[in-house]
């Protein structure tokens, strides 16, 4: 009898050491590590530039006759990127090629102000413009509005319209010349 108590108690004791026997502790993964997103690189547009440009234009003559040209030259200037804005400065050459009425030359010095949209610009400029041709040598103001796209950060794209007034044309009162030109450029970024 003493066996099958023996038997008993030790079946019971096995039993309620089954029920709450060991168990093994859980383990929680690791918090995953939190990665600050990465932001996009800032586009800057401060820098000394250069590049090539084409256009054409219409020079309106006060008598009412019309002259078209084409135009193609060279530019360089400088950007600052103060945030939002930019300034810079710019002195381009185009030889101009009447039609018909021969070849001349133009120098023009500009500001410009711009908006910084990444990589993407607009801009307005406004400056002097110098004309030689046959029998004239005349100075302008000029004024006009473009845009600049950055293809990579050296190389950008950019269209322009700009109008120079040219009034009293070789000292004649009344003789204006009035010229609009659109040109497409192509700039390298230093």
């Amino acid at each position: 009898m003493k066996l099958a108590f023996a038997t008993l108690g030790a079946s019971l004791f096995a039993v309620t050491a089954h029920a709450g026997g060991y168990v093994a502790p859980v383990v929680e993964p690791a918090p995953a590590p939190v990665v600050a997103p990465v932001a996009a690189p800032v586009s800057d547009w401060t820098g000394f530039y250069a590049g090539l440009q084409y256009g054409q234009g219409d020079a309106d003559l006060s008598d009412a006759d019309s002259l078209d040209f084409d135009a193609y030259g060279v530019h360089g200037g400088y950007n600052r990127d103060f945030g939002q804005f930019v300034l810079g400065g710019e002195l381009d050459y185009n030889r101009i090629d009447l039609d018909e009425a021969g070849e001349g030359d133009l120098v023009r010095l500009r500001g410009r102000a711009g908006y910084d949209l990444g990589r993407f610009m607009p801009y307005v400029s406004l400056g002097a413009a110098h004309v030689d041709a046959d029998d004239l040598s005349e100075t302008a103001f000029t004024y006009g509005i473009g845009a600049d796209f950055k293809v990579t950060e050296r190389m950008t794209l950019g269209a322009e319209y700009t109008r120079q007034d040219f009034d009293d044309v070789n000292d004649v009162s009344g003789f204006d010349i009035d010229s609009d030109m659109v040109q497409v450029r192509a700039s390298f970024r230093f």
